[in-house]
């Protein structure tokens, strides 16, 4: 594995992720293992391959030829069984370029991305991978082979933040794009305009997908904590803003926590998972906090 993305995953925090699963909490197309339950019944579709037999699988699908030759009981798997469809949808804007001394957030959510990868093709879920900024700058569609955890890989560690932000334009653009339901990930500081984020984040559930959102931000951005004066520059809009930091220190937190707020709260009301993620926090840390979260729902 080359070093330039071998850094996406480190083989401890491997070690620790292996023996932990992310489940879709709703039903979606498909199943993996018995863990998503398919919402298809009682026809018949093209053979694709063999796979071990499971406690919970209808025994009526096992291939007892194949027991007759083996003494083991397998199940014949078609093409509609496929697996739990996942997108990975990460912000590459220029604000995700942003870092107060820490990890940059494009860093922090690239790490994110590759961990959940590892995690869902382990289990034999199918990964896709969509890099967005102002318009969509790349779609990978998932798979579910092994092979293709690389590919994401070299993806996720070929992206260097750059342009402006419409995260709207790409949450609408894929969610017309997905024409099956599955679960989508969505990696973003959120930088724009509330109120098109949650109706982005709304197309998504009127289509039936399951989403979670991590809402990525560095220290800086949330507390304003700056100890002497500066010139601020948006990353964006190449703006600058001379000021003293103290002065507005308060009202800033103020509002970027009602921003936050504001996103959770239309989250909580679409049902959608939603995540503020600190850089100053370990990004497996966060991982684990999140797949704890996600147990106690089973």
């Amino acid at each position: 594995m080359p070093a330039s993305y071998r850094k996406y995953l480190d083989p401890e925090i491997v070690g620790k992720l292996k023996g932990m699963e992310l489940r879709a909490r709703m039903v979606v197309e498909g199943f993996i293992a018995g863990l998503h339950k398919s919402p298809y019944h009682g026809f018949s579709v093209e053979f694709a391959e063999h796979r071990q037999y499971m406690p919970g699988d209808n025994i009526r699908d096992i291939d007892w030829k194949v027991f007759a030759k083996s003494d083991r009981y397998y199940i014949k798997q078609y093409e509609e069984e496929t697996n739990l469809k996942g997108y990975l949808l990460l912000d590459c804007s220029a604000s995700m370029g942003y870092s107060s001394g820490g990890t940059v957030k494009l860093d922090y959510a690239s790490l994110l991305a590759a961990s959940l990868s590892f995690m869902m093709l382990k289990q034999r879920d199918a990964v896709g991978l969509v890099t967005f900024d102002e318009k969509i700058r790349r779609y990978l569609p998932p798979r579910s082979k092994s092979g293709h955890l690389h590919i994401l890989l070299q993806e996720l560690a070929s992206q260097t933040p750059s342009d402006k932000t419409d995260i709207s334009l790409a949450l609408h653009e894929m969610a017309e794009r997905i024409s099956r339901r599955g679960l989508i990930i969505i990696l973003s500081d959120l930088l724009d305009d509330p109120e098109k984020i949650i109706s982005g984040l709304k197309h998504f559930r009127h289509k039936k997908h399951e989403v979670i959102l991590f809402h990525i931000l560095d220290p800086r951005e949330r507390d304003f904590a700056f100890p002497t004066e500066a010139i601020f520059k948006d990353l964006e809009t190449g703006e600058e803003l001379t000021t003293l930091p103290w002065q507005i220190k308060k009202h800033f937190a103020r509002l970027s926590k009602e921003f936050s707020e504001q996103i959770a709260s239309a989250c909580r009301q679409s049902r959608i998972d939603y995540h503020l993620i600190d850089t100053s926090i370990p990004f497996d840390y966060a991982l684990y906090a999140f797949l704890a979260k996600r147990e106690k729902l089973y």
